[in-house]
Parts: C-alpha cells; structure tokens; sequence
C-alpha cells in the first residue's frame, strides 16, 4: 500500500482497477481548508493521462509493472512474436499493443516487453537503433550549409527525414523516442 503523501515521479498504483503511474505531483497546504496532493497520472495501459487531486492520508494497492527484455523474432498474421531468452518461449503480441515507435525494429532486436499481472500492455524497442538507409535521393556537394533535410526510408519500411548529404546504404543511428535522426553509425 502506498498513501498519496508518498508519492513520486514513476510510482505505480492500483485505483478503481486501473493501473496508474504519477507523472507529476505536487503537495499542496493552503492557508485555509485541508492539505491535498495535487498530480498527474497516466494510465500505463491505455495511455491516457489525467490530472486529479488527492486527499494525502489516501492508500492505493502498489502496482508491480514487470519489465522483461525479449527478442522480436518475427511476425505472422497481425502478431508479433517475441522469444525469452532464459526460457527460449515464444510469446505472441498483438499489433494494437505495439507502440508507433515499434516500426524502428527489426528482427532479433532485444526489447523490454512491460506487463501486469501477466497480461502484456506494451513493448519498448531500444532507445537508439542502427538501420541501413534502403531508398533516398542523392545528395549534392556543396548543399550542406543549410540544416536541410530529405526523407529516406530505412531497412524496416520506416521514413524518416536524415541531413541532405546521407545517402543509399548509409547505416544511421535513430532515436526510437523521437524517430529522429542522430548520427551516421
């Protein structure tokens, strides 16, 4: 159990069979009336975040949010399989629990498959990945004064928009929490 006076950035609760994690909070004592804490939370599976005031002599069940790493090894028929490797099981997810940055990934990538009470919710590729640009226009001498950019599409069928001086073949590095270019590799 844990009372809304405890709480911090990241913890994790149980309220109304939701499973919520603060994401801002705030202690508030006004001069007149009761003290009360005032937060931000997001609800770690459907992603929605609210903001809502709470009485700090509150209690919440701890929610245990498991992190495992896996390997993304293929897809077949609008699932995702995933292989522990400790126990070499495969796991099926399916493609509306995968996040928009999934499309970054490629097979046998490691990432952290997040679950609660056994029922899996998310999955988080790398933070950075290291893809072969497969298609983009060639870039010229002399146009890299300015902060241009084109698109280019990398080896998982992602687009993204790198510097103008990339070119086919290129192994880039991406940042999967942005879809950024960051650097050649």
């Amino acid at each position: 159990m844990i009372s809304a006076g405890d709480f911090r950035n990241g913890v994790t609760f149980e309220e109304d069979g939701n499973v919520l994690q603060v994401i801002e909070f705030q202690h508030v004592k006004p001069g007149k009336g009761a003290a009360f804490v005032r937060t931000k939370i997001k609800n770690v599976i459907t992603g929605s975040v609210v903001e809502k005031s709470y009485n700090p002599t509150a209690k919440f069940p701890t929610a245990y949010i498991e992190r495992k790493d896996m390997e993304f090894s293929y897809s077949d028929d609008g699932l995702y399989y995933f292989m522990d490797p400790e126990t070499f099981d495969m796991v099926p997810i399916n493609a509306s629990d995968l996040g928009d940055n999934f499309k970054f990934v490629k097979e046998n990538m490691i990432c952290k498959i997040l679950s609660y009470k056994g029922n899996v919710f998310g999955v988080e590729p790398p933070t950075f990945v290291e893809l072969t640009v497969t298609k983009t226009d060639p870039g010229f001498a002399g146009n890299t004064a300015t902060n241009a950019t084109k698109p280019a599409t990398v080896e998982t069928a992602a687009e993204i928009r790198v510097p103008l001086f990339i070119d086919e073949g290129d192994v880039i590095r991406i940042d999967t929490r942005t879809g950024e270019y960051m650097e050649r590799a």
